[in-house]
């Protein structure tokens, strides 16, 4: 995972002081792109640990269900997303208790707080998955990725499954440059919790090969790049079995690649680490990728360094 590292170190050495819109602040820079070859192993960040199956591989099948709601992801212990549907309720007229402004960027310089925050976010966990009422209401997201990867609207007042169409055109005609899936629907951006990170994404059949790019527009280099090299790289697995494909190459393509300022000192404390041997990757094959569990997906000969913490800029 050396192509990660040097974009670490790049944007240290060359990132432009940026605002943003958490408030937070960023060093940044504008396009940059790394190669990840699949068949010399699955590329899953060695030098800090990540939770694959918990965190990657449930979201990954959550948008690839079409959901949009953070209940189904709690009930996997999956909290990625919680933090932009707890957004929600703590701004609500229902919401009593303690005051939870800018709670991302308290928590970080405020031990007691992060403490009140835990103990809150628990509590909404807990009601989530007791209360369905709640959760339809305060844990759907808007129509983010799944909605649109799925059921994206159509003029003529139906959806179109993009992921559906896309495997259909692997296997009719891999020749073609249409093998495009796009979250970018700017009808509905100001619906949704968190505008697409990761835009589009378009796939290259060649020597019977699966490669895949994408182009994410605004890229959490330290938090949410190693999640996506890893997510995408797992969907090309994905497609590629379910094509009859070998893999190829997972081109990432970012846009704003940032390190939000308090971050800083956590990609340093990386950047002093030996990268370890990639694990492999093995999942269920001849089963349809929209049957995918948890359970069918797995890497082995994963020894990362210990994981290395972090507040995440809502």
């Amino acid at each position: 995972m050396q192509q990660y590292l040097q974009l670490c170190q790049h944007i240290l050495n060359n990132g432009h002081k940026k605002e943003d819109r958490t408030g937070t602040g960023t060093i940044s820079v504008f396009g940059y792109q790394m190669r990840f070859n699949l068949q010399e192993g699955f590329p899953l960040v060695t030098t800090k640990r990540l939770a694959f199956r918990t965190l990657i591989a449930s979201e990954l099948l959550w948008f690839l269900k079409g959901d949009t709601n953070v209940r189904t992801l709690i009930a996997e212990r999956n909290y990625i997303w919680n933090e932009w549907a707890f957004e929600k309720w703590v701004k609500s007229s229902e919401y009593m208790g303690p005051d939870m402004t800018n709670f991302g960027l308290r928590a970080a310089q405020d031990e007691a707080f992060a403490n009140v925050l835990e103990e809150q976010m628990q509590l909404f966990n807990e009601r989530m998955l007791a209360d369905e009422a709640f959760a339809a209401k305060y844990g759907d997201l808007g129509p983010v990725y799944g909605k649109q990867w799925r059921s994206w609207p159509a003029a003529n007042g139906e959806t179109i499954d993009q992921i559906a169409n896309v495997i259909e055109q692997i296997n009719k005609n891999p020749d073609s440059r249409r093998l495009i899936v796009t979250a970018w629907n700017p009808a509905e951006v100001d619906e949704m919790a968190l505008p697409p990170c990761h835009t589009f994404f378009q796939f290259y059949v060649a020597d019977g090969k699966l490669s895949c790019q994408l182009y994410q527009r605004s890229a959490d280099v330290f938090l949410g790049v190693p999640f996506n090299i890893a997510s995408y790289a797992l969907l090309t697995h994905l497609i590629a079995n379910e094509c009859g494909l070998e893999v190829g190459e997972f081109v990432h393509t970012l846009g704003d690649a940032h390190i939000y300022s308090n971050h800083i000192e956590q990609v340093k404390e990386q950047l002093t680490r030996e990268p370890r041997a990639l694990p492999t990757l093995h999942i269920t094959e001849g089963k349809s990728i929209f049957d995918m569990t948890v359970a069918d997906i797995k890497v082995e000969g994963y020894d990362p360094h210990p994981s290395i913490k972090a507040p995440i800029a809502v």
